[in-house]
């Protein structure tokens, strides 16, 4: 059987399961309907094993070989709130004028339809000797970046090479820049608001502070080529009352980093934020719960990565890409985080992207993905084992 007759036998029931992924709701930690839904799909597809692990991951597997390859989609979404926009139902999974809409269609559930097909496609075809293929459908990605697909390889599955579906217009992602969330504090001492000089405002302390990072970012803006940024998402101040002096005020920075900007480059790069206040600061643990009830302390330093150009991986997607486009693709790097902080950042698992959908429309009203990007993904997908 060839690859356009594989295409022919499943691209109508492929794009009904992303229609369906869509109408179903799978916001971050909320993800169990979905998650069924997927792992009786793969059982369908005559997958030669597939489970939900512990934290609420989906896995397929196809193959039994010496070469790992592992793909890998997030199922959770951002919410979608009807009245913000929307010209059609956010959840509605429609298709118009060659596009699928709602949450979920970039952010990325096209890319779980394409990768759960895929691992049909590649044992139909053969593919898979040699190699044992694994579909990661993986959770909580949103709020909780690389955490869960961290879980799966502290389990039964390790991987000799990674793809990240995140969307990236069909173009070769190489790498992404990382992210740490910063918690400033700046402590004072409460008193009364009609005697203001009794007291030190925790807040007027931290202005200092945050001027710096203004001018830090715009140090950055000036830079050519790859570049940081640092963003403040979030202030808030405790007082006892609105007639009070604030005794405590804290700022959350948005750090996004590339590669060689590590945790200690970063502590020197806060210091000299709070440097001649008495300001202490931290990197977020964030804590969360996955559908299952399992639960997890994320640690906010999720660090950049990127692979060579002449790598195997590289050059096998190079060899894919121009037998389903016909052409060389665009390599380039997301400015976003993705689970490749686990694979490529933690791990050092080579690890490439490649997904269809243009991220700009993720988290977006009226989010949509082209059918056809979503049809030669899969047949990306399919292509790449053969070329390692």
């Amino acid at each position: 059987m060839k690859t356009e007759e594989i295409l022919k036998e499943i691209k109508a029931e492929m794009i009904s399961f992303a229609q369906d992924l869509i109408r179903i709701k799978s916001i971050t930690c909320e993800e169990e309907e979905a998650a069924r839904f997927v792992h009786g799909v793969m059982q369908e597809l005559g997958y030669d094993q597939s489970w939900i692990d512990d934290l609420g991951n989906v896995v397929g597997v196809m193959g039994n070989g010496p070469i790992t390859v592992l793909y890998d989609s997030h199922l959770d979404t951002v919410q979608a709130d009807p009245d913000a926009g929307w010209t059609v139902d956010p959840f509605g999974g429609e298709i118009k004028a060659g596009k699928l809409y709602g949450r979920g269609a970039v952010d990325m559930k096209s890319a779980v339809a394409a990768t759960v097909y895929a691992g049909y496609a590649i044992k139909k075809l053969g593919y898979d000797k040699g190699k044992t293929i694994v579909v990661s459908i993986s959770m909580m990605e949103e709020d909780y970046d690389g955490e869960a697909l961290d879980y799966l390889l502290d389990g039964d599955i390790s991987a000799d090479y990674v793809v990240v579906c995140e969307p990236s217009s069909l173009q070769l992602a190489l790498g992404h820049r990382g992210r740490a969330m910063v918690k400033i504090s700046t402590h004072g001492v409460s008193a009364h608001g009609s005697t203001p000089g009794k007291g030190k405002n925790a807040v007027y302390e931290m202005a200092s502070i945050i001027k710096r990072v203004e001018e830090l970012q715009e140090k950055f803006s000036t830079i050519e080529g790859d570049k940081g940024s640092v963003a403040l998402s979030r202030i808030e101040s405790t007082a006892v009352s609105l007639n009070a002096v604030p005794s405590n005020c804290n700022i959350y920075l948005d750090r996004r980093t590339i590669v060689g900007e590590d945790e200690a480059f970063l502590a020197q790069e806060v210091e000299k934020l709070i440097q001649g206040t008495s300001a202490t600061w931290e990197i977020l643990t964030v804590h969360g719960e996955s559908w299952t009830g399992k639960k997890i302390d994320a640690y906010s330093f999720y660090p950049a990565w990127e692979i060579d150009e002449d790598h195997k991986l590289v050059e096998a997607g190079v060899l894919a890409y121009r037998g389903v486009l016909g052409r060389d693709p665009v390599k380039m790097k997301w400015d976003f985080c993705t689970n490749g902080v686990t694979s490529a950042g933690k791990r050092g698992i080579p690890t490439i992207g490649f997904g269809p959908g243009d991220p700009l429309q993720a988290h977006k009203v009226d989010e949509h993905c082209p059918l056809d990007e979503l049809i030669q993904s899969f047949l990306f997908y399919t292509a790449l084992p053969k070329n390692l």
